[in-house]
């Protein structure tokens, strides 16, 4: 019998797959960027507003608090766009005849609100609570970046699943006192800038992170020592955190660093870097383990 295809043909079939391979590879990576990549997050990207209004002038030029007009950030799922009336407390006596302000004027006559594009816009099926991370030791810069920099405001994170869940794999990089929450500069504490904290007995109706009181000047003439750098294992499991006595037995019973100390003064402890001062609150915040932050239920509900 003829034969029907020529030796070659087992060459060409070899190289075939060989390109098709290397295409499908190809076609995959360049999706994985393209779906990571700002045209589909759209990170770094400044939407046209209604009014450009800049975070820069009016919290770091101006001074505004974060919650003089985002008034639920510490009480509600969402941070909340201010109402047109907090714009004109000011605004009714400065720059009153500004064309950039002419729709917050037309608002305050007609009574309709002014529709802002939303910049961190998270999918419908994400459960976002906006309180329980602020009032868990999560600042705005964390996930807003800079935003006290940011003549127009822009997304400076990508918001994507993978992204939230770095953080919940590992609260302790970014845990940080509820008295700096709005502290867009924080950097955590060092060698050069420590921060001492002391913790409250728990008290009903008051969430825990409000217990406890983190300053960044001695309170008791370099009094207090240097904290240990890890925990005690309680945390991880899910049991009851433990006081500032299982700490203090814990480290002097070999279970912090080398040069961990046990604290002179009984009510506040020293960090001198993010890791212990975030193993610290982990505890006293009574934060979730990781195995329950990273579970399905958590965010999709």
């Amino acid at each position: 019998m003829a034969q029907i295809f020529d030796r070659s043909s087992n060459s060409l079939t070899r190289i075939s797959l060989v390109l098709f391979g290397v295409i499908l590879i190809g076609v995959g990576v360049t999706l994985n960027y393209l779906q990571r990549s700002p045209w589909v997050t759209r990170q770094g990207q400044r939407p046209e507003q209604p009014v450009p209004f800049s975070h820069k002038h009016h919290v770091q030029g101006l001074g505004l608090q974060c919650q003089y007009c985002h008034t639920s950030v510490e009480k509600s799922s969402y941070a909340g766009i201010p109402p047109t009336k907090t714009c004109m407390n000011c605004h009714a006596q400065v720059w009153t005849n500004a064309d950039l302000l002419g729709p917050v004027r037309n608002s305050w006559a007609t009574g309709q609100s002014v529709v802002w594009t939303k910049v961190h816009d998270l999918p419908d099926y994400v459960y976002f609570d906006h309180s329980i991370h602020v009032n868990k030791g999560i600042g705005c810069s964390t996930c807003h970046g800079r935003i006290d920099e940011m003549p127009l405001t822009y997304q400076a994170n990508t918001l994507q699943m993978e992204w939230c869940l770095n953080c919940h794999r590992n609260p302790v990089k970014n845990l940080r006192p509820t008295s700096e929450i709005y502290q867009m500069a924080w950097e955590g504490p060092s060698t050069l800038h420590p921060v001492w904290c002391t913790n409250q007995p728990t008290t009903p109706g008051v969430p825990t992170a409000q217990l406890v009181n983190c300053v960044t000047q001695n309170p008791d003439n370099d009094a207090a020592q240097v904290a240990a750098l890890d925990p005690p294992a309680s945390p991880r499991t899910g049991t009851d955190s433990p006081g500032f006595a299982d700490m203090q037995s814990w480290s002097s019973s070999g279970g912090g660093s080398v040069d961990a100390q046990v604290p002179v003064n009984p009510h506040f402890v020293k960090f001198t870097d993010q890791k212990s001062l975030g193993n610290y609150l982990l505890v006293q915040y009574h934060i979730r383990p990781p195995r329950q932050l990273t579970s399905c239920d958590t965010c999709h509900r």
